[in-house]
């Protein structure tokens, strides 16, 4: 049995959730490259971080008590400095409810070895938002990456909260409006939602994570690359683009240029926009195919980034096949599920994907369906 190709591809074919796809127009050759080759530490250097620093503010409306900084080893560095910095001091609640999530509660028991209370809820759920203790510093993430289950809003953070709100939105900034009143320390990493280059991470602070910095000694001691503190203070340098150790310029630049192109996509608020529009083409797709499925069965704790889906009666061995053949056509790139969530497909609807190429995709999954079928 024969079955036919579609006629058309998406004409950007990258569905990976992080890294992501690049913004719309993205040429390596429109990068700026005279902080290339020179210090960090020089003035050309510092001045190219504090405009990422900068921009980032501008773009995702972050009020200027929080301060933000550019630190090592992409999100997962920026939230151990959050954890092995502030955490101790009180008791903790872990939420998880997938993979990286999980990664978090297995570093606070095991590494920190603190006794903390862990919320938990299978791949598709959310933890119950509502046995939270604010009593505790909470830690959560966003958007689960590798689950598609996402908290619905902030409504849930108590605004009288003792403890401090952790919140690792590596693959819901720049496509969800975050309420910055109630979230102390925020992190993510440029390579997902705005299709950045990996290795570096983004670290927000609220003045509350601050007054914890400054008042509370963690018993453990911290490696060079997780301190915050100078002289018994906040090392303001970090968020004024002096970086804890060398970073990738061209990393850097290549930041510049998607914050750039966010601004010209009518900031945050085009960017949500793009994003709901990615994550309502996908959904009439699966809404039109009985053998697709949200992973996230809730509309509204449903990710609109990496959107998750269960494919009728497939086992890990039917998606690495499916997902080999979309790639092996052009037609879709990395878009297998997750390794350790269920066997099923993980589409990226984030703002630097285009709309068109979402619909364009569904005719190739028809295809790859039909031709396993076949």
């Amino acid at each position: 049995m024969t079955v036919t190709k579609p006629a058309g591809k998406p004409a950007r074919p990258f569905f990976s959730s992080g890294p992501c796809a690049k913004p719309p127009g993205w040429n390596a050759s429109k990068l700026k490259t005279e902080s290339l080759g020179r210090s960090h530490r020089a003035k050309i250097g510092k001045s190219r971080l504090q405009l990422a620093i900068d921009l980032t503010r501008e773009v995702l409306q972050v009020p200027d008590t929080h301060r933000i900084g550019i630190v090592p080893g992409s999100d997962t560095g920026a939230v151990e400095m959050a954890l092995w910095s502030m955490l101790g001091a009180r008791g903790v609640t872990m939420l998880a409810w997938e993979s990286f999530g999980e990664g978090w509660v297995t570093d606070v028991v095991k590494q920190l070895k603190l006794d903390a209370t862990k919320l938990a809820a299978p791949y598709g759920e959310l933890s119950d938002l509502a046995a939270v203790n604010w009593a505790d510093d909470v830690v959560f993430t966003w958007n689960g990456t590798t689950s598609g289950v996402r908290v619905p809003n902030g409504d849930w953070i108590a605004k009288d909260r003792e403890g401090l709100a952790i919140c690792d939105a590596t693959s819901a900034v720049f496509a969800y409006d975050l309420p910055w009143d109630k979230l102390d320390v925020v992190t993510f990493s440029w390579q997902k939602v705005l299709g950045g280059e990996g290795a570096h991470g983004v670290l927000i602070l609220g003045p509350r994570a601050v007054e914890r910095l400054e008042s509370y000694t963690p018993a453990w001691p911290l490696p060079k690359v997780f301190r915050l503190m100078a002289k018994g203070k906040l090392n303001e340098g970090i968020f004024k683009g002096e970086t804890i150790n060398t970073p990738s310029m061209l990393a850097v630049e290549d930041a510049i240029f998607a914050l750039e192109w966010a601004q010209s996509a009518g900031g945050l608020k085009g960017l949500i926009a793009r994003s709901d529009a990615n994550a309502a083409a996908l959904d009439l797709i699966v809404s039109e195919r009985p053998w697709l499925g949200h992973l996230a069965a809730q509309p509204e704790t449903r990710s609109k980034t990496s959107v998750c889906l269960t494919v009728e009666g497939a086992d890990e061995a039917f998606i690495k096949s499916f997902a080999g053949l979309l790639d092996a056509e052009g037609a879709a790139y990395d878009i297998a599920g997750y390794r350790d969530a269920p066997p099923g497909l993980r589409i990226w609807c984030g703002a630097t994907v285009d709309t068109a190429d979402i619909k364009a995709l569904g005719p190739w999954l028809d295809w790859a369906w039909a031709s396993l079928a076949a």
